[in-house]
């Protein structure tokens, strides 16, 4: 699967398959800090992901007015 990782951008190629917790273990990141994305849409952290999977993680950023 290709994994691309935002701030600082860079791609990783991993593969068979996994789970988003799996990926986020070796990828040594917290579920809670990042959005896991396929395809466009938000994958919950029980999904497997397969080997020809496109993936995007992005930090979560969160804000708002003092």
């Amino acid at each position: 699967m290709k994994v691309e990782l935002r701030n600082p951008n860079r791609t990783l190629e991993f593969k068979g398959t996994m789970s988003v917790v799996a990926l986020l273990n070796r990828l040594e990141l917290n579920r809670e800090s990042v959005l896991v994305i396929r395809d466009g849409t938000l994958v919950p952290g029980d999904a497997m992901l397969a080997h020809e999977d496109h993936i995007e993680i992005r930090s979560v950023i969160s804000g708002g007015n003092s």
